[in-house]
């Protein structure tokens, strides 16, 4: 920032006043080159002047968006309510007469112009010397835009057209400023419209295989398959049971080039480990007791698809090593089997236990996990997408109340209810949720108490764990109606809060209004010790 106390002598000459006007103009044009905010660039371009040039009560008026009116848009040396004060009709004033003619405008002495409005109140402070005012129009593309109006910069020595010069000049720069900052402002706002377009095609898109939702976390999700869903690689899905692994594996094999190739999906969880290898790699006439014939498996089923190997996890150790070998090779031979076949077969895996974790223990071979590992897709638990609940369960309400032939809604306070529970079996809880509300409703809109027979209140969202220990972690037990365990988690909270609402719903990841609907539903009241601390 330059410092006042740059003064120069009392009759500066010419050559001085030159060189400080260039000094100006240097700082002004490396203010615009690196300029992020338009109303802050322009005020410290003023400040520029006052401090080199000793300029006072600059101000810069512009023509409003809606075209009736010019108001002061920068200024230096004129408080707030000043600022505000100084507006303008288009033809008003000396402002309004330099706007009309494009012109520039001398007034010698402000004290005895009529046209000089002082709308400001600024110059009423000032003595009652002759004082000059210059102005001049501010042009984008030939058409006035505003006024940029001073105070006299030099002495009595300098010429009124050296003043006009300068003057002309910085207002070119600020008119070049409004251009570009105008063309920067277009284009955000066409990179704006851009990506909602983008972001509301991946949603019509993806909704298309029933994924849904517009959170942010789900728009990574939706970015993240769009890119990987062109490769051959093997991916990946991470995340919690219920989150919607198969929904996002069918929708990388239909944004792939093998969409018109099967898609094929097996649970290793769900079978016994002889069944599985057979259904994975089928098996030969013979091979065992009561293979009467022979079978094609998995792999040879979706031979130039995808295959969606769910709980890869549970794989055992034996099969793990035979589809290291079909990842590797692309090969295998059927069980009871001679003849090697040979596919081409894209693998997407996924998992709710922590893959590292097992193979740190012995469980999952480490070579498998790094083939397996190539690209990984996290998809984020319920409680982490929030935004989605009321999304979700009107798509469950509405294709649940279509195939019981129901008209079952929730009201308000049950939806809130709902959204601020954690959802340990996320997207799958709530779809069977929703299904049971409807086919056990006898009201035709559901209440929060008509809820205790179907969920166990959980208000708070859990910290962050691995899904290995996710696993492991003991059911949640409950006891009491869910009305009892819902008022002894509020009640805590506010005690643990000193009874200070907006704490106790951080706490317990409600709204204001939420925790004070279940104050008011439960009559909780503040003890009246804790009234006196």
């Amino acid at each position: 920032m330059m410092s006042d106390s740059l003064t120069g002598p009392s009759f500066p000459t010419i050559h001085h006043v030159e060189t400080l006007k260039i000094q100006a103009l240097s700082e002004i044009c490396k203010l615009i080159g690196r300029a992020v905010h338009l109303d802050t660039t322009l005020g410290r371009i003023l400040q520029v002047l006052h401090d080199i040039l000793k300029m006072e009560r600059a101000t810069l008026v512009l023509l409003d968006p809606n075209r009736k009116q010019l108001s002061i848009k920068a200024s230096y040396g004129l408080s707030v309510e000043e600022e505000q004060r100084g507006r303008y009709g288009l033809s008003e004033g000396i402002c309004g007469q330099i706007f009309q003619s494009g012109s520039a405008c001398i007034v010698p002495d402000i004290h005895s112009e009529p046209l000089f409005l002082n709308r400001t109140g600024a110059r009423s402070r000032i003595r009652k010397e002759e004082h000059s005012f210059l102005g001049v129009p501010v042009k984008v593309e030939e058409n006035p835009v505003g006024v940029l109006t001073v105070d006299r910069l030099f002495g009595p020595e300098i010429s009124f057209e050296e003043d006009m010069s300068f003057l002309e000049i910085l207002a070119t720069l600020i008119g070049q400023f409004l251009v570009l900052h105008h063309a920067i402002a277009r284009q955000e706002e066409r990179l704006k419209a851009e990506n909602k377009s983008l972001k509301a095609e991946l949603h019509s898109r993806f909704n298309r295989h029933y994924i849904i939702g517009n959170s942010e976390p789900m728009q990574e999700v939706y970015w993240t398959i769009e890119k990987v869903a062109p490769s051959q690689a093997t991916v990946l899905l991470l995340g919690e049971s219920g989150t919607g692994k198969e929904l996002a594996a069918r929708a990388i094999h239909e944004a792939s080039s093998r969409n018109e190739m099967p898609f094929i999906k097996i649970n290793c969880a769900a079978l016994p480990e002889n069944l599985l290898e057979s259904e994975l790699f089928g098996h030969d006439k013979g091979a065992f007791t009561g293979a009467s014939s022979a079978k094609p498996g998995r792999f040879e089923l979706a031979d130039g698809g995808t295959i969606f190997l769910d709980e890869i996890g549970e794989l055992p150790l034996l099969l793990q090593a035979k589809l290291l070998r079909v990842l590797q090779e692309k090969q295998f031979e059927r069980i009871g089997g001679t003849r090697t076949l040979t596919v081409d077969v894209r693998i997407i895996a996924a998992t709710n236990v922590n893959l590292q974790s097992n193979v740190d223990h012995g469980l999952f071979r480490s070579d498998l996990y790094y083939r397996l590992n190539v690209l990984p897709l996290n998809l984020p638990a319920l409680r982490h997408r929030r935004d989605d609940i009321p999304l979700l369960i009107e798509h469950f309400l509405l294709s649940s109340n279509d195939r019981n032939d129901k008209s079952v809604m929730l009201s308000s306070s049950a939806l809130d209810f709902l959204c601020s529970y954690d959802w340990p079996g996320n997207v799958r809880e709530l779809q069977n949720l929703i299904e049971r509300i409807v086919i056990l409703a006898d009201d035709p809109v559901i209440m929060p108490d008509n809820l205790q027979e179907h969920m166990t209140f959980n208000p708070r969202a859990d910290p962050p764990v691995e899904p290995a220990a996710a696993a492991q972690s003991p059911p949640m037990v409950s006891h009491g109606s869910l009305q009892d365990i819902e008022r002894k988690e509020i009640e805590a909270s506010l005690r643990r809060n000193g009874w200070v609402q907006a704490r106790a719903a951080r706490e317990l990841g409600l709204t204001q209004r939420q925790i004070g609907y279940r104050i008011k539903k439960f009559k909780l009241e503040k003890p009246r010790f804790a009234l006196e601390q």
